[in-house]
């Protein structure tokens, strides 16, 4: 019974070594060329501040909310293109409703002006 997880075994140990041996042969072969811009701290798309309760644009998160959501609808795309054959008319049909409704959303989204980075 063991020998069926023997070539999952195999796979993690190799892996592992190869991600080992590829992060110390970075690590060697690298230079290091610090500068204050590269060491400077970056979060969240605009620069650090010091107070915790001062205000900040929230453009950087609405657009990152608005990729999540489509790139999402998008992948739907992938499985309904496999199985297109099979699933007739109907299956087209509801694709494209789907289609139709995530083009309003992005049309509505463009004219609110959620996609502008001033």
């Amino acid at each position: 019974m063991l020998d069926n997880y023997l070539p999952i075994l195999i796979f993690l140990l190799v892996g592992l070594g190869v991600g080992t041996a590829l992060t110390i042969l970075g690590r060697l072969l690298s230079t290091s060329r610090p500068d204050p811009q590269k060491n400077s701290p970056y979060e969240c798309g605009f620069e650090a501040f010091e107070d915790t309760r001062m205000k900040f644009d929230v453009r950087y998160y609405l657009v990152a909310i608005l990729f999540i959501i489509f790139d999402l609808e998008i992948a739907f795309l992938f499985p309904w293109a496999v199985v297109l054959e099979d699933i007739g008319v109907f299956g087209f049909l509801s694709m494209m409703l789907f289609l139709a409704i995530l083009i309003v959303g992005f049309i509505y989204e463009w004219f609110q002006g959620a996609l502008e980075w001033e």
